[in-house]
């Protein structure tokens, strides 16, 4: 691994077998033996980069080219066909909402639950608990279950707890898409003060107005490959000239 990154890539791959039309009556089955009833999707092919520590990388793309499963390899959530991963540091994930809750823990409780999923012990989380709580402006529903959260709560539990268990590197989903505009706001300035202290994000989204704010890198997916990784004005302006054309 190259001493100054924290995430390296190299030739890494990932096909994803997709069943279609699965029988359910007996005539369905017997003629389904018959018939291939499942196609391969390529997510990813042969791609390769490396992440250096303290850079905000964004990842954009159309639906299904391979963002979301880059973030699932690299959180160890899916695992490659090919090729391989090298990280240095603490990973924290904020790919699919409610991910690591118990929906009949309260807020409180699952702020334990949570981190202790990443490794963080109860005398830790014991002091950054109000920390988290006061950032997520959940007010008295931190006492609540969390099957009664909207999507919106769910995003501020989850990133409050992401980004106060001392992270080095963090995967962000889609998920700052969610809840109000105040709390957006929020988050992109809590990655920025993380930002400055050398935290590692890599950001899917396609809000491109966040991405150009926040972002030193983008890396621009298609169909499975890296079609651009560079300065984030440079791949952000050829990725709007294309998706103007398109339209």
């Amino acid at each position: 691994m190259k001493s100054n990154a924290v995430i390296q890539v190299n030739h890494l791959s990932k096909t994803f077998k997709i069943r279609i039309d699965k029988p359910i009556t007996l005539k369905e089955r017997i003629i389904s033996k018959t018939n291939k009833q499942v196609i391969t999707k390529k997510a990813l092919s042969n791609i390769s980069f490396d992440i250096k520590k303290g850079q905000t990388i964004g990842i954009i793309g159309t639906n299904g080219s391979g963002k979301s499963t880059l973030l699932k390899l690299l959180s160890k959530i899916y695992y490659p066909d090919k090729g391989n991963i090298t990280i240095d540091g603490k990973v924290v994930s904020l790919i699919e909402l409610g991910a690591g809750f118990h929906p009949d823990f309260t807020g409180r409780e699952n702020i334990y639950f949570n981190a202790s999923l990443f490794g963080i012990n109860k005398k830790q989380i014991d002091s950054k608990i109000k920390d988290i709580i006061d950032f997520s402006e959940l007010g008295d529903a931190i006492d609540e279950p969390i099957r009664k959260y909207s999507s919106g709560m769910y995003m501020r539990l989850a990133f409050s707890i992401a980004t106060n268990i001392d992270a080095n590197i963090v995967l962000v989903d889609e998920i700052l898409s969610v809840g109000d505009y105040h709390f957006q706001k929020k988050c992109l300035n809590r990655i920025k003060e993380l930002i400055k202290k050398e935290i590692t994000f890599l950001i899917v989204s396609h809000d491109l107005n966040a991405i150009e704010e926040i972002c030193q890198k983008v890396m621009w997916l298609e169909n499975g490959h890296i079609k651009m990784f560079d300065a984030t004005h440079k791949v952000i302006n050829s990725y709007k000239k294309v998706c103007d054309k398109n339209d």
